[in-house]
């Protein structure tokens, strides 16, 4: 179903990856307001910032790749310093 607008903006499919490692990806229909930002319709109108929306599925799973192994770099740094503690 394709979300309603009022404004001259075509609207689009997109895929979110803002919460790829919670959530998962998901596919909406949004506005882009300028290449950096786009307006999700169907979400109550949460605006997306550039990386954080994909105008393709590929796009958006190379960027949760990246994000899970950022997460899992912080989570070894972080067991890495809790194993180094002596009391």
């Amino acid at each position: 179903m394709r979300a309603e607008t009022n404004s001259a903006r075509p609207v689009v499919r997109v895929w979110v990856s803002k919460y790829a490692l919670t959530s998962g990806i998901t596919e909406h229909d949004a506005e882009i307001v300028s290449e950096r930002m786009c307006v999700v319709r169907d979400r109550y109108q949460p605006c997306y910032h550039k990386g954080q929306w994909h105008t393709s599925k590929a796009e958006a799973v190379a960027r949760a790749e990246q994000m899970r192994k950022a997460k899992l770099a912080a989570l070894r740094k972080a067991v890495a310093r809790l194993e180094q503690l002596k009391f």
